[in-house]
Parts: C-alpha cells; sequence; structure tokens
C-alpha cells in the first residue's frame, strides 16, 4: 500500500478550531461495511447501534499540559519546550522538543516563569528537534509536578492556529481521563458526555478501559511512499487483566465489540492472543496497522476524520477497507463534517 494513497483535498474551513458546543451534539457519520452504506447522524444517535451486553473500550490516558515556554539564558529568546516523557523521576529527566531548536545547544540553561523558580539544563540531544532536559527545582517531586502543571498549557496539536482558551483544559480531555501520561487527546473519547454515557449504561452496554498514552508520534507524517517501511513512534500501553476478562467474555459471547479511537485499536491489536483473545500487556507498543490488516478484538470503531496521509487514517481504511473509506471521505467534505482533533465522529460497524 502506497502512501500517495492516501492523499486528498482538504478545504481549510474544515479543519475544527472548535470542539462542537455539547460533546455528544457533534455529528456522526456511520459505515455500515457489509451493506456498504452511509448515514449522517448526531453523536447521541450513536446509542441506537448498541445493544445490551455489546461492549465499548475507552482509553483513560490523561493529557497534561505539555507546552511550556522558557527564557535561554543570557539572550531571553523564548523557547517553547514541549514535554514529552519523563525518563527519571529522581533526577528530573525528561525527553523534550525545542522550539526553534537552532538556538538550543548542550549546556544552555532555560528560565521559566516569572520568578524563573524552575530552570533546565540542555544536556544531550536527541534529535533536530529533540533534547534531554534536567530540571532544577528546588522542592518536593510533588511540589516540582505541580510546579510543570501550573506553567503548562494544553498541547493542543499545531495545527489549530489559535491561541488556547481555558475551556481547553476541560474539552480537550476525555470525560472519563484517568491516567495522566498522554501529549495528546485520544480524540474519538472527546465525544461521549456523561449523559450520553449514563443512557448507553441504562441500555445495558458494557464499558472497559485501557490506558495508552498517546505520543507526538500520532502526528508524524509518513516520508515513506512504501507504508510498509514507515516506522511508527513507540507509546506506552496497558491492558489490566479486569479489561481482557471483560473484553474476552464480549467476543465469546458474539457482542458487538467497539474500539472508542486508534489509540484503542492499536492497544488491542498489540496484546492478541494466538487464538483471537486479548492479553494482559503493560509495555511500549509501535505497532502501525495499514490495509490489508485482519483485526483480531473489535469488530465496530469510533474515530474521528484524520489529516491526509496519516497513520491514523491509514488505521480507519484498514478497518473500514479502504475504498469505502475513501468515499466516506469525499462525502464528509461534500457534507462539510468538520476534521481533525476538535471535528466530527465516525462510527464504523
Amino acid at each position: 500500500m502506497k502512501l500517495s494513497k492516501f492523499k486528498f483535498e482538504l478545504p481549510e474551513g474544515l479543519l475544527a478550531e472548535y470542539p462542537a458546543e455539547h460533546r455528544d451534539e457533534s455529528r456522526l457519520m456511520v459505515l455500515n461495511r457489509k451493506e456498504q452504506t452511509i448515514e449522517h447522524h448526531t453523536f447521541k444517535d450513536l446509542i441506537n447501534y448498541f445493544d445490551e451486553g455489546d461492549l465499548m473500550i475507552l482509553n483513560n490516558t490523561k493529557v497534561f499540559p505539555a507546552r511550556m515556554y522558557g527564557e535561554k539564558e543570557k539572550t531571553g529568546a523564548r523557547i517553547e519546550v514541549f514535554l514529552l516523557r519523563e525518563l527519571n523521576a529522581e533526577s528530573r529527566l525528561w525527553d523534550v522538543l525545542v522550539d526553534p531548536a537552532r538556538k538550543i545547544r548542550i549546556g544552555n540553561k532555560l528560565f521559566f516563569g516569572e520568578d524563573e523558580s524552575l530552570v533546565a539544563e540542555v544536556i544531550d540531544n536527541t534529535t533536530s528537534r529533540g533534547r534531554t532536559l534536567r530540571f532544577l527545582y528546588d522542592g518536593s517531586y510533588e511540589e516540582f509536578r505541580k510546579k510543570l502543571q501550573e506553567l503548562g498549557e494544553t498541547p493542543l496539536p499545531k495545527y489549530i492556529q489559535r491561541k488556547v482558551e481555558p475551556s481547553d483544559a476541560e474539552r480537550y480531555q476525555t470525560i472519563y481521563a484517568k491516567h495522566e501520561g498522554a501529549v495528546a487527546a485520544p480524540t474519538a473519547g472527546l465525544h461521549f458526555s456523561k449523559h450520553l454515557m449514563k443512557r448507553l449504561e441504562i441500555k445495558g452496554v458494557d464499558f472497559s478501559e485501557i490506558t495508552l498514552h498517546v505520543g507526538l508520534g500520532t502526528f508524524n507524517p509518513v516520508e515513506v511512499e512504501d507504508l510498509s517501511k514507515h516506522k511508527m513512534d513507540s507509546e506506552k500501553a496497558i491492558v489490566t487483566a479486569e479489561t481482557i476478562k471483560i473484553v474476552n467474555n464480549a467476543i465469546d459471547n458474539k457482542k458487538r465489540v467497539c474500539a472508542v479511537g486508534t489509540t484503542v485499536m492499536r492497544a488491542l491489536e498489540s496484546a492478541v492472543s494466538s487464538n483471537g483473545h486479548l492479553n494482559t500487556f503493560d509495555r511500549w507498543t509501535n505497532k502501525f496497522i495499514f490495509p490489508p490488516y485482519d483485526f483480531s478484538i473489535a469488530n465496530s470503531m469510533i474515530t474521528n476524520f484524520h489529516t491526509p496521509k496519516s497513520t491514523l487514517m491509514m488505521m480507519a481504511a484498514a478497518f473500514a477497507g479502504y475504498d469505502f473509506l475513501m468515499e466516506a471521505y469525499e462525502e464528509a467534505v461534500k457534507e462539510k463534517y468538520k476534521f481533525y482533533s476538535y471535528g466530527d465522529a465516525m462510527l464504523i460497524i
């Protein structure tokens, strides 16, 4: 499968700068793979496609305020620091991206906050924009983490041109987020409201959770025409014994098993046993799913409308079928669905 097959023209106005006013009132396109039909609904109509005993699997990762701004010592240049992952809690070492990178060299110090109470020293280069920072802070580890929360802002994707607003702290987070560690939201889950989840529970739909800490690799462009040569960034995924019991029971009872988002699908497919059931999993995964691909666990999927040539779009195409997905995307553009993180949703059954 070639990269160029995932190119399409997306009018600029269809990129969602803001979410729908109410989470469950974004639009929902429903793709029926068996009938090859496309229907147009509102997200809360999702309830009509699920029955008692069906299962929805959610990603309970929590986005942390990963984007910070510091000043370079001596020059006072403003530097964006994007926290990717903590490497060592005791030494306060972090893997980060810096922008503009050309100004940041090993040995440089960066000062954060008006009182400059947090300082970071650059101790290594990792990639062209990547650096390893050692944070220096006069306080306990808990106080240090609190300081990062204070100084950081919601890491909206770069393609959202506007400034971060206070409401983003809540809206760029699922209502069931629990375990902090993601630098991007599992966006399919952003459409669930408390009210909709309650209605699904009352109908008898079950829920289970995995954790996959979404990294910036989600947005990395694919730069090879032959998709089999693309290397995915690794992300930490956890599938617990409690989850596998619920999921395997739903599989055995031939229920509808719905992966809420590409991150859930990646975690499930990373933890498949040889007999098509789910195993426990607690490690890093760099699984890359693109057509053709045989899925083992989920038989339905909720996802957003993704960027051209993105790995997320490729996974959706593997699940829906390439031709059917491209037809759906053409329809989405025609019907002015909103794309990307704050955009509308698709249910593939």
